[in-house]
């Protein structure tokens, strides 16, 4: 056990009284995101409810619900465009509103975002509350909800839904309760690729508490050991078991499912096609503006990684952090996505976090408010542009 495993863990209600400005100001800053993108939606005669539920990785996710798997879509240049791509957890929980409400699979896709983000911005606070206090906390879910894409947090998207899994399972972690963080590591599984991300985080916290078991001599309690083992058993049967079914679907077995996201021209190359996409926006003045900011934007990401580390982050954060932050900067496409993508990195955050809540209250809300505001007008323009997000 360490210091923060033994750290008494508030009641369920307290711990709601405890969150409760971190929840009412993200859902603040998520609403005026919401009215900015509806504004800004009418002026240019479009639905932003339609923005936010029927376009791009939200029709996908639909699909599946409505159809299925096995729906894809072969583009001129070869490319085939296979629904398998899409984990299922989302489109199961729209196909489970849909069956027991009125409303249709977007209209569940909006619900199960809208849920999953206040349990997300919960699980974020409360692992920066456990770690760094009560302040970081609500500085923590403020700056997740503040970023440029927060957007898509309300968007029929998978990233609110996983972030919620994420932090919730890395909270279990951080006290202990391993068949929790287990099961919550083999959901995030079923929701995301990245979800090895979580399985990566559970395991390396579980060998690294039996090696310090080992070394005090403490390892005469086989209940706690035995929980541990089956948190660790259970958090790779999302992924794994998806990847495989994807596989025997396919009849290309365990590879099945990378054919799959070929099919999309993404995959893993340490980086080298963002980096040439990068370097090739320094071929014209306009753009090398553009690869100046991405520079930035990268340099940014791995600038608070290292503060992490400096600040000592505890473990299971750390790989979590680490593994979502190599896949989405390492990923061979969909450049434009990926801020998306590191939205889940959510721990990348908490330096700043820090930062904020040793300013004063009216400075660290003015930060947060201006912030709020660019955030909103910024996700209003974003979700309006032709690419997806």
């Amino acid at each position: 056990m360490t210091d923060l495993e033994t750290r008494a863990a508030p009641t369920r209600a307290g711990a709601l009284r405890r969150a409760a400005p971190a929840l009412l100001g993200y859902a603040a800053v998520r609403a005026l995101g919401l009215i900015a993108l509806a504004l800004w939606s009418a002026a240019r005669d479009k639905s932003a409810y339609t923005l936010l539920t029927a376009r791009w990785d939200a029709l996908w996710y639909t699909r599946v619900a409505e159809l299925g798997y096995g729906y894809e879509v072969r583009l001129a240049n070869g490319d085939v465009h296979s629904n398998l791509a899409f984990f299922p957890l989302l489109p199961w929980l729209e196909r489970l509103v849909a069956a027991v409400s009125p409303l249709s699979y977007a209209d569940g896709g909006f619900l199960v975002a809208l849920v999953a983000s206040l349990a997300a911005a919960w699980g974020i606070f409360a692992v920066a509350d456990h770690v760094y206090g009560r302040r970081a906390g609500v500085c923590a879910v403020l700056l997740w909800a503040v970023l440029p894409v927060g957007i898509v947090q309300s968007m029929a998207y998978s990233e609110s839904l996983f972030t919620a899994l994420a932090a919730w399972s890395l909270y279990a972690v951080l006290t202990g309760r391993w068949v929790t963080a287990g099961t919550l590591a083999l959901l995030a599984g079923l929701t995301r690729p990245v979800g090895m991300a979580v399985v990566a985080a559970v395991w390396v916290a579980a060998i690294a508490a039996f090696v310090r078991e080992r070394r005090a001599g403490d390892a005469h309690d086989l209940g706690p050991r035995a929980r541990r083992v089956l948190g660790m058993l259970l958090a790779p049967l999302g992924t794994a078991g998806y990847v495989l079914w994807v596989g025997h679907h396919t009849g290309k077995g365990p590879l099945g499912y990378i054919d799959v996201q070929a099919g999309w021209r993404n995959g893993f190359d340490g980086g080298y096609a963002f980096a040439r996409f990068v370097a090739e926006k320094f071929t014209s003045f306009p753009s090398a503006l553009a690869g100046a900011g991405l520079i930035a934007g990268v340099a940014s990401v791995v600038w608070l990684y290292l503060v992490g580390v400096r600040q000592r982050q505890p473990l299971p954060l750390l790989v979590y952090t680490g593994v979502v932050t190599a896949l989405a900067l390492c990923a061979s496409s969909y450049f434009g996505s990926k801020p998306r993508l590191l939205m889940p990195a959510f721990p990348l955050l908490l330096p700043l976090a820090l930062a904020l809540a040793r300013l004063r209250i009216r400075r660290s809300a003015l930060v947060l408010g201006s912030v709020a505001v660019a955030s909103a007008v910024y996700g209003a323009f974003w979700l309006n542009g032709s690419g997806p997000p």
